[in-house]
This record gives C-alpha cells, sequence and structure tokens, in this order.
C-alpha cells in the first residue's frame, strides 16, 4: 500500500467570459501528493491518503472524490477548517500559475500530535510534497512521520515548490536539506532546482541529493524528458514526448505516481533494489513516467491516466 500525505485542495479555472462583472469557474480537485495518491489508484495500485479534511463544500467533494477513486480515507482526519483553494490561470504553453487561499485551512493544521503512531504492515512506501513540507503546523507533522517510519518504509518526495504560498527560499532550502536524507526517492523539477539553486547544474544537484542519502533522484525537463542518478553511480536520461497540451497540470505528479508504480511492479521498491538498478532498468522506469505524464498533458486538469491508457494489462 502507498500513503500520500499532505495537500488536498480545489483547483480553481477561470473559464472565458467577457462580461467583466462576473467569473465563472471551473473546480477541480488537487493537491500535488492527493494527484500521487490519485495517480497510483487508477493504477491499480492500493492507495491512501493522509491529512486533514474540512467539513465544508470543497471538503465533502474531496471525500466524495477519494471514495469515487478508491483511495483509502482511513487516515483522514475530520476539521471544521475552510478547504485550501487554488485559482489557476494558464500560460501560453499550458504551463499552470496558481494564486492560494490557504490562510487556516485544513490540510495546513496537521499537528504533530495527530500524526499516527502505527499504521498496517502493508504500508510500504510514504509520499509528500509540495507546501504542506514547508507550512506549519503540517510541515513538523510530515517531518515526524518520516523521522517515524523512514527505518521501515519507503520514503518518496517531491520538494514541488509553491513560492506563492512560502516566498522564503531559504524555508524550502532547509526543508529540503531536512528531508532528502530520510528519502529513497526524491524527484523534482527543472523550475524547481533553479529557484532553488540558481546557477547550479541539474546533475551537480541531483549528486548531493544522492550524496546526502537518496538512492535515486530525479529530474524532470518538460518536453525535454528527464534525467536521473542512482546512490551507486549509475546515470540515466530519457526525451520527452511530441504532443498536443491542453495543459501541465498534475504532470509533475503523474511522473511521481508513475515512477511508484513502476518500480512496485518491477520488484524495485526497496532501497536495496534501487542501489541495484542498472541504466537500462532506470532509462526504461524514466520513459514509462514521461508516457503516463503526456497522458495528463494532453487533458485539462489534473486528469491522471488509467492502466488502460497507457496500454497496460490489468493487475493480477
Amino acid at each position: 500500500m502507498f500513503l500520500s500525505c499532505g495537500d488536498a485542495l480545489f483547483d480553481l479555472f477561470a473559464e472565458p467570459d467577457a462580461d467583466v462583472a462576473k467569473i465563472a469557474l471551473s473546480g477541480r480537485v488537487g493537491g500535488s501528493p492527493l494527484n500521487v495518491a490519485l495517480g497510483l489508484a487508477r493504477l491499480g495500485h492500493p492507495a491512501g491518503f493522509f491529512t486533514k479534511v474540512s467539513s465544508d463544500l470543497f471538503g465533502t467533494r474531496i471525500r466524495g472524490f477519494m471514495a469515487r477513486e478508491n483511495i483509502d480515507q482511513r487516515f483522514l482526519i475530520p476539521t471544521d477548517r475552510n478547504t485550501t483553494l487554488a485559482m489557476v490561470s494558464l500560460g501560453a504553453d499550458g504551463s499552470p500559475a496558481y494564486i492560494f487561499y490557504i490562510d487556516g485551512t485544513a490540510d495546513r493544521s496537521i499537528e504533530p500530535a495527530e500524526v499516527p503512531a502505527t499504521f498496517p504492515d502493508d504500508l510500504e512506501t510514504i509520499h509528500l510534497a509540495s507546501y504542506s513540507t514547508v507550512t506549519e503546523p503540517t510541515a513538523s507533522a510530515l517531518a515526524h512521520l518520516v523521522r517515524q517510519e523512514s527505518a521501515r518504509r519507503f520514503i518518496s518526495y517531491d520538494p514541488n515548490i509553491r513560492a506563492s504560498i512560502e516566498p522564503d527560499l531559504d524555508i524550502w532550502r532547509q526543508k529540503v536539506a531536512e528531508l532528502v536524507p530520510f528519502a529513497a526517492l526524491v524527484k523534482a523539477s527543472e523550475e524547481d532546482l533553479d529557484l532553488l539553486y540558481p546557477g547550479r547544474t541539474l546533475d551537480a544537484v541531483i549528486d548531493d541529493w544522492v550524496a546526502a542519502g537518496a538512492e535515486m533522484a530525479v529530474v524532470t525537463r518538460g518536453e525535454r524528458g528527464a534525467i536521473a542518478a542512482t546512490s551507486s553511480g549509475v546515470k540515466a536520461s530519457v526525451g520527452g514526448r511530441q504532443i498536443i497540451v491542453a495543459d501541465t497540470v498534475g504532470a509533475g505528479d503523474t511522473f511521481q505516481a508513475a515512477l511508484l508504480a513502476g518500480l512496485k511492479e518491477r520488484g524495485q521498491l526497496s532501497r536495496a533494489a534501487l542501489k541495484a538498478a542498472d541504466q537500462a532498468g532506470i532509462e526504461e522506469l524514466l520513459r514509462f513516467a514521461v508516457d503516463a505524464a503526456a497522458v495528463t498533458c494532453s487533458r485539462r486538469g489534473a486528469d491522471l491516466p488509467r492502466r488502460a491508457d497507457l496500454d497496460l494489462p490489468p493487475l493480477a
């Protein structure tokens, strides 16, 4: 079982309208780690979610969405706090820009004492990402969770920088430095690294992450594909896919979910297996993740692929 943790919100897209006196909004459930849970569930893998969920209209819809998508809700914490909302505008290339309504919201309010002391034995992997890792008290709660579980679970981490929520990039750098040593797998986008470490090469950053304790570090490069490095010194890279882009919302989360699903299905969801992986195997994994992300980019919003979309057979 996979457990994804943290951000759970609604992305709100403004529909075109010539009347300046009104705004029509189209909403879709989102949040980086929730998208990863969705991606894993749609690829046929048991996936749960850990966060606080509001009793408001949006939180009720989030719970209904999880039920529909077979995302395990047993680790959810109920609250009367409002749901986080994100206003999304799209660039000419389909890339999203976000403005968040987030003060005191549900997914930012997990206390360290609310982290379960034990988890089911079938829980293999914990994934965390984005603003929930840097905004308190949820950041401290997730750091506590990782310290508690890293010796017996596979930890996956995506910084997924949201500077509009926490503009102090030193805080993001500090949190990345804190979490990377606990993570078996770290994935980031090229845009994230440009923000965090301007002037540094992608290879230098992922080499540093591997040296700090990650078994594999991956950087996505949009239409140019992805690169990776492992603790055993293997380097790999793949190109991107040429598609008609609707938008890129959820593309990185799709890539992350596909990485995790691919590792699970290849029997490589462990530090030892990543250390033993060869270049051909890593490139195959990266190509699978690129293909999955391309499907999401061809659709509006974080509409992640199912197995049939990737010509995958059903899981036994």
